[in-house]
């Protein structure tokens, strides 16, 4: 418990007989409080909470940075949390504001939010626009027959052209297909019906794309970012690959705003931090040096994986993929298309209350304040 928030924590006396501590006491439960319980409780007291970053024990005093990296080593080589540092350009924070406008406003503008097999923020999503005031369209793809296609195909151009906003959830399309994630998903939009519907939102309609994890990995493999339409692969193009660590991570982590071009991003400020979640093995940002200082300049680089006092950061402790230039998400050339790996669907009111730092970075909202 104490080191999570690096809480420290003072034994009592009557707590520090070693056959109590290590004693078995299945379903009994450890609060805190900053009170007493109520009168004719039973319980035993522990101790207190300091607000030193140590335990209390014995008269013996023991560092939770000691403990925690003692814990770590143990299982280090099989279940790594530390790899070498990235390289690290400095990235400008980008103070201009998107100018563009949409060709009709909407008081309720429509989401259109595909389900591929493996998708799973398609709830979470959908509730995180329905509170920024929109009106989401989940539609579930069938795949299983060439019938089940087929009209999937023509469901997704439908609802395409009914929307104002697409929006591709985070999951594990396909179960993150070999050789990369997010390809079902790509090749479903580019069927040519879907690729000309979205063409159609992108440049006449002046609509709205977002893409979190899963779906950056699609807007990646697409063109959609950084490029603002679909394009064929290319071997230059940016991806998204592998984690250094060559597994799975799962935790919160902190994130700077870098740019403020997106409509997605007007609710921030160039430079604010915020925290949130992460969930992905396939989640680090690499390109060559040539494409990462096109989209420095352009101001295409949203927001970057950084410490709690916002300097953006190269190490695994703060960057959890690796990601050159410790890059969370990019957008179009005109930021109306974003991509993050960052889970920001997943805000609630009493969830990480226990994590410091300020959780809504206000992309639904904003979203929705494009189109009125």
């Amino acid at each position: 418990m104490c080191f999570g928030n690096r809480i420290g924590f003072r034994f009592l006396p009557a707590a520090q007989d070693g056959k109590f501590l290590f004693a078995p006491a299945c379903g009994a439960m450890i609060a805190e409080l900053s009170g007493g319980l109520p009168e004719g409780t039973a319980y035993i007291e522990l101790g207190e909470t300091l607000p030193q970053a140590q335990i209390e024990l014995g008269g013996e005093i023991l560092p939770l940075g000691s403990l925690v990296e003692a814990w770590d080593s143990t299982l280090e080589p099989i279940f790594p949390t530390k790899a070498a540092p990235v390289s690290m350009l400095e990235v400008p924070s980008c103070t201009e504001r998107c100018t563009a406008a949409p060709a009709v406003k909407a008081a309720k503008p429509r989401v259109f939010i595909p389900v591929f097999p493996g998708t799973n923020c398609e709830y979470d999503s959908a509730r995180a626009f329905e509170r920024a005031g929109a009106e989401p369209d989940v539609l579930v793809v069938k795949n299983l027959t060439p019938a089940g296609i087929e009209e999937t195909v023509e469901r997704m151009e439908m609802a395409i052209r009914r929307a104002q906003i697409i929006m591709i959830p985070g999951g594990f399309s396909g179960g993150d297909e070999p050789d990369g994630s997010g390809k079902f998903i790509a090749t479903a939009f580019r069927s040519p019906r879907v690729s000309e519907a979205v063409a159609n939102l992108l440049e006449r309609r002046d609509g709205l794309m977002l893409g979190i994890c899963n779906g950056f990995q699609a807007l990646i493999k697409l063109g959609l970012v950084p490029y603002g339409h679909i394009t064929e692969p290319s071997p230059d193009a940016p991806t998204l690959t592998f984690n250094t660590l060559g597994r799975h991570v799962s935790r919160m982590v902190y994130t700077r705003i870098a740019s403020v071009k997106s409509p997605w991003l007007a609710g921030t400020e160039p430079g604010e931090v915020f925290a949130v979640p992460v969930s992905h093995g396939e989640g680090r940002f690499a390109a060559d040096s040539k494409t990462l200082s096109r989209l420095i300049a352009n101001g295409q680089i949203a927001t970057q994986y950084c410490t709690p006092d916002g300097v953006p950061s190269g190490k695994t402790e703060w960057n959890p993929n690796g990601s050159v230039c410790a890059v969370e998400g990019i957008t179009s050339p005109d930021g109306r298309i974003l991509g993050k790996m960052g889970h920001s669907e997943r805000r609630g009111r009493n969830i990480c209350k226990n994590v410091p730092g300020e959780k809504d970075q206000k992309i639904f909202e904003s979203g929705v304040k494009y189109f009125r």
